[in-house]
């Protein structure tokens, strides 16, 4: 249980940290090291996910830089992709091909460390407001701690950012996790929302995403109670304490080192799935 405990809280402090969901580094850590199968690795995770969701997202609601009308409005997508990921991953887990959700989890995890650092290089992008911007009302403004001064933003291409939802939602059910690095690209570079909007909106709404896929991989016996209550409490804790660092921070070495992390992770669960 400590082990369990420890692992969440430091796959929720990280997670929180770049929107991506402590499930991110759980799933690897507990199948990797724990031994515990990956279908109840990714069941206890999809718990986990929305275990991050609630420690972060109340946290980043509370100081009003989460966008929960654009978070609301892109859950559709997200929701009808979790359902069909997930009735895959059980027909695969049932056929005896778990290799291949190892080789595919570590796929995800690699393109996570590649999109979070194309973000980084890129930058902010400006953005005019445009036709869904009028429509669905995406404009809002935060007060950003670290920089001392009102951030103002537009939400564009509402279209694009559900379509990519959708796809974000389909690898959630698929793998267990809450595929924030899909959510934060719609988010930041579909867009074009500040990193603190997209990373805070992202984690509001891995939580929704989870338990839709939860739903499917409780009815079919993936999660395991115990495994998944406490790696929920830890990362419940973690997420928590990451929001509140995350919302001080102006230098982004914590970032870099969970992307190493990650990164790591990716190669070992692509080289379990071949073995």
């Amino acid at each position: 249980m400590l082990a369990l405990l420890v692992i969440g809280a430091v796959g929720g402090f990280f997670g929180s940290q770049v929107g991506l969901g402590g499930a991110v580094i759980v799933v690897p850590l507990i199948t990797l090291f724990l031994g515990v199968p990956i279908a109840y690795a990714a069941g206890a995770s999809l718990i986990a996910a929305i275990a991050t969701s609630s420690g972060a997202a109340s946290a980043y609601v509370k100081d009003r830089v989460t966008n929960i009308r654009i978070g609301m409005s892109l859950e559709v997508g997200t929701t009808l992709g979790a359902i069909i990921g997930a009735v895959v991953a059980v027909f695969i887990y049932k056929s005896g091909l778990a290799s291949v959700i190892f080789i595919t989890f570590g796929a995800v995890l690699m393109a996570s460390v590649v999109l979070e650092l194309r973000k980084r290089a890129n930058g902010r992008t400006a953005a005019k407001p445009d036709r869904t911007t009028r429509l669905f009302q995406l404009s809002g403004s935060y007060y950003d701690m670290a920089y001392k001064k009102r951030v103002r933003y537009n939400g564009v291409r509402w279209w694009l950012g559900e379509v990519a939802m959708f796809f974000a939602g389909a690898v959630s059910g698929l793998l267990g996790i809450g595929s924030g690095a899909l959510k934060v690209l719609a988010l930041d570079s579909a867009m074009k929302l500040p990193t603190k909007v997209s990373t805070s909106t992202s984690n509001f709404m891995i939580g929704v995403t989870a338990a839709v896929g939860s739903a499917i991989y409780w009815r079919f016996g993936y999660i395991q109670p115990f495994i998944a209550g406490s790696i929920a409490v830890g990362v419940l804790a973690g997420a928590y304490l990451g929001s509140r660092v995350f919302m001080k921070e102006r230098d982004s070495r914590i970032r870099m080192i969970f992307l190493v992390i990650v990164a790591l992770l990716a190669v070992e669960m692509i080289l379990k799935g071949i073995a």
